[in-house]
């Protein structure tokens, strides 16, 4: 049985704790249904970014090698070391239910003209562009994994939480409301009985005394 006293005053103490805990389950119960939709959304998110990643860097690839057999692979590369472009990512947070995730900004500063276009050709500047998107969707994944990474752990520990409410805590607190609850009407009833037995036999005294 529960090691705790039968009192009215330990009784509503206990009522309190469970209200208290039943509280926080629902509450918990509300914020582990939202981190598991923000993280499914996430998920989807971040497959399709994969697919982004990889096409962009196929298509990067693609236009390099185009410039390559166009020009030349010395031509490309001198060019290539003109280009005068500096990537800055700039890393911010947003929360979800109190969770810190990343927010990944990618801007690029550039110092163009970096080549003379006479002699060059457009395969170059198309490769410029398409390893910039590369680049700025790449970021976008990480951002997205290491969401999700921290949503999962998020969402294991709440889970973790309301078990923890629903099959122990919870379940012991009404145990304990009902042992005491119990108890209480025990003494009552025994109080009852006791009472109307003192009743009794100072009726019966009453009526001895009378009868003398």
């Amino acid at each position: 049985m529960p090691n705790v006293a039968p009192t009215k005053t330990n009784l509503l103490r206990i009522r309190h704790e469970l209200e208290f805990a039943r509280q926080g389950h629902e509450l918990l119960d509300q914020k582990r249904n939202i981190l598991v939709i923000e993280l499914l959304n996430l998920v989807d998110q971040a497959v399709d970014f994969q697919e982004r990643v990889v096409k962009a860097l196929e298509e990067a690839y693609r236009t390099l090698e185009r410039a390559v057999l166009r020009m030349g692979k010395l031509r490309v590369s001198n060019l290539a070391s003109a280009v005068n472009i500096r990537a800055e990512i700039e890393l911010k947070t947003r929360r979800v239910m109190g969770v810190r995730l990343p927010v990944v900004e990618t801007t690029f500063i550039e110092h163009p003209p970096y080549y003379s276009p006479l002699g060059t050709s457009f395969w170059i500047d198309n490769s410029l562009e398409e390893f910039k998107e590369a680049l700025q969707v790449m970021g976008r994944l990480a951002e997205l994994k290491i969401s999700i990474i921290r949503l999962a752990a998020e969402v294991r520990g709440t889970i973790r939480k309301v078990n923890a409410l629903e099959k122990i805590a919870i379940p012991d607190l009404e145990q304990t409301v009902g042992f005491i609850q119990n108890r209480l009407e025990e003494n009552e009833r025994d109080m009852f009985v006791l009472m109307k037995l003192v009743k009794s036999r100072l009726e019966a005294k009453e009526q001895a005394e009378r009868g003398v």
